[in-house]
């Protein structure tokens, strides 16, 4: 038998495989793109993911970008700016540097990049099919920093893309590590999400690991962290990080190691931690751990595979032990603390208060809970409302709502589309520079520990058409309705900009008639000296009419060239506005809205249709009203607000008792 003749492999065949090895699955790629926009000293990362990446995978940032002349050779196989000779490696502390991550996506995908540095005028596009540009480099509109598409992944590799997990799978890996890298990078701010919906993972910018680990991870791992740190000059080792104490455990642990600042597996360091905890934990049960080890470059071997989630260095066996050594004494700091629950035996009594009555064994506190210290968080417990006697509906769905007796109210509805006529529709992202800054002055102004109070709230009842009661932690809160959802609008406004559905109207509202309406309400200001009725109103109108297109493009408020209104937009699930304020809102619009300079129009009209969506106290019968505030609003305000710093300042968050507090009270008598 004749052996087989030995041939070159075809570039585009060793390309394919090369590519094979480093990225696996979407979260490889990801991950190698993050670790880009952090070497590029990015402090804003959104990722946007599409079928759990397979279909659409995007990543944006705010980093140094990528110069035009570079765009040419970017995804050619080993161009990189971390590298020049082989001597580097041994000292490298960048993310990258064998120039192999955009080169081997786009042998397996199609890839698209936009780009802008500080310097240049503007951004530029370029598309890339197997390492080589495909067309010309295209300029465009753009914000510094750099955005990369990645399209239909693995298209050419089908049997790669067949044993792939499902995209639920595969958004639960990518969700995974975006959450490890955002815990480590705390100064920049992380956003994942899926197309067309809200975000699964934000963190704020300039935050802390604890704070991020609270975020992402739940508060009861972040109430349960203990701190460790240490340094040793001899090892050239320096460790600090965080694990849960002996208090609290997890049925599936998290473990999240980075040696300078890659995040990487060790089994051997894993192992070491997981026989200490098991000295304490019941069987079955694991903690949660962040562990930072930063090495010399030189006693570190980056390079051992493809996709550098692991790592050798020297000294290993010390270091492992060293740290083992470091959590035990963390973890045995805090044994003395430890708190247990006794089982009954059946027919026992209950205790009478069994909510949260070892919320140490559960929620990770180092101490066990006292009396004072108890937190009602059970829904099934009763509410404000049988106090005063109110119920509210009893089937859990919103009552229909009564017409307004006044004559001078509206007589059309806005409805919404019902569902079975409702298509996913693909999540537009926007490139407007005014957007972006409005949305990041959001996110800077926001106040952490409010943030916390909302994001854990207990929604304890209704004092008036005006306040609400809410419960954090053993503190109970005021709460005034109407500023919060007035700041809660104006975010969605800004977050959503470009993908808003629409409330129509039973009939097409003539924008005259509301204007006359709006004039004749004594709060409008309007007197005989700013002119006669009629001749505002027309140039009200004017003004609205010849600003339809963009209202419609960005906003889907529809207004007819006639001058009739047919729809405005829908900001929250289950939420229509009441028509009783639309002719104020109209007046205000054309009359408080900034609409020659782009930034101010978006935020002044923002403001606007946020205060106007804010008003519900009024025109909604009262078993209606509270309804919606404990299922629609109140929800939509914890999962979806970044409360700003005035709400602790200007009465809209009044802290009225403390349990530990009343309990000292009732000593002293």
């Amino acid at each position: 038998m004749e052996p087989g003749i030995i041939r070159k492999l075809d570039e585009v065949v060793v390309n394919r495989i090369a590519a094979g090895e480093i990225i696996q699955r979407p979260a490889n790629a990801l991950k190698e793109m993050m670790e880009n926009s952090l070497d590029a000293k990015a402090t804003s990362i959104q990722i946007t993911v599409k079928a759990g990446g397979l279909r659409s995978l995007q990543i944006q940032d705010n980093g140094t970008g990528i110069r035009r002349e570079d765009l040419a050779i970017v995804c050619e196989r080993f161009t990189t700016s971390k590298l020049q000779s082989f001597d580097d490696l041994s000292s490298i502390s960048t993310y990258g540097f064998r120039g192999e991550a955009l080169a081997s996506i786009s042998h397996v995908a199609h890839l698209t990049i936009v780009t802008k540095t500080k310097s240049e005028k503007c951004g530029f596009k370029a598309c890339y099919e197997d390492g080589k540009l495909k067309g010309d480099i295209k300029p465009i509109a753009g914000n510094q920093g750099t955005q990369i598409t990645v399209d239909d992944l693995f298209y050419n590799v089908p049997m790669r893309k067949q044993a792939l997990k499902t995209p639920n799978e595969e958004f639960q890996r990518i969700s995974d590590v975006v959450s490890k890298y955002a815990v480590h990078n705390p100064q920049a701010c992380f956003t994942l999400k899926k197309f067309g919906e809200t975000p699964s993972i934000r963190t704020l910018p300039k935050s802390t690991i604890v704070q991020n680990i609270s975020t992402i991870y739940g508060a009861a791992i972040g109430k349960a962290l203990v701190p460790i740190a240490t340094k040793d000059d001899i090892l050239q080792l320096s460790v600090d990080g965080y694990v849960t104490n002996v208090n609290f455990s997890l049925k599936k642990g998290i473990s999240l190691l980075f040696i300078n600042h890659r995040a990487v597996e060790c089994s051997g360091l894993k192992k070491a931690i997981d026989a200490i905890y098991s000295l304490y934990l019941p069987k079955g049960s694991a903690p949660f751990v962040y562990l930072s080890l930063e090495l010399n470059p030189q006693n570190v071997d980056v390079n051992v595979h493809p996709t550098k989630h692991e790592v050798h260095f020297l000294h290993e066996e010390e270091i492992i032990e060293k740290v083992k050594l470091l959590v035990g004494k963390a973890l045995l700091g805090g044994n003395a603390s430890r708190s247990y629950t006794q089982a009954l035996l059946p027919g026992a009594n209950q205790p009478l208060d069994t909510t949260k009555t070892n919320e140490s064994m559960v929620g990770g506190d180092d101490k066990p809970r006292l009396d004072y210290k108890l937190v009602r968080t059970s829904h099934s417990e009763q509410k404000l409302e049988k106090f005063f006697n109110i119920s509210g509906s009893a089937s859990g769905v919103p009552l229909k709502e009564e017409e307004p007796k006044d004559e001078k109210t509206l007589e059309p509805k806005l409805t919404q589309p019902s569902p079975s006529r409702k298509r996913k529709a693909v999540r537009k992202e926007t490139r407007l520079s005014s957007i972006h800054t409005l949305r990041q002055q959001v996110e800077s102004e926001g106040d952490e520990n409010l943030r916390k109070i909302f994001r854990e709230l207990t929604y304890v009842g209704t004092i008036d058409r005006e306040q609400v009661l809410i419960q954090y932690d053993t503190k109970m809160y005021l709460a005034k309705t109407q500023p919060l959802v007035a700041e809660l609008f104006y975010q969605l406004l800004l977050f959503n900009f470009g993908n808003f559905e629409q409330l129509t109207f039973s009939e097409p509202l003539e924008l005259k008639r509301l204007v006359h309406l709006g004039l004749a309400d004594p709060n409008s200001g309007y007197t005989e000296e700013d002119g006669p009725a009629d001749e505002l109103a027309d140039i009200i109108v004017e003004k609205l009419v010849s600003k339809a297109p963009m209202l419609r493009e960005y906003y889907n408020i529809s207004i007819r060239e006639d001058g009739y209104l047919e729809s405005l937009p829908k900001l929250l699930e289950n939420y229509i506005p009441s028509v009783v304020f639309l002719p104020m809102y109209i007046i205000r619009l054309a009359t408080e809205v900034e609409w020659d300079e782009e930034m101010e129009c978006f935020r002044t009209f923002s403001r606007e249709t946020g205060y106007f969506f804010s008003r519900i106290a009024l025109t909604k019968p009262d078993k209606e009203y509270r309804w919606e505030l404990e299922h629609v609003i109140y929800p939509a305000l914890r999962n979806q607000l970044i409360p700003p710093k005035e709400f602790s300042k200007n009465g809209c968050l009044l802290q009225l008792a403390s349990l530990p507090e009343l309990y000292r009270v009732f000593e002293r008598c």
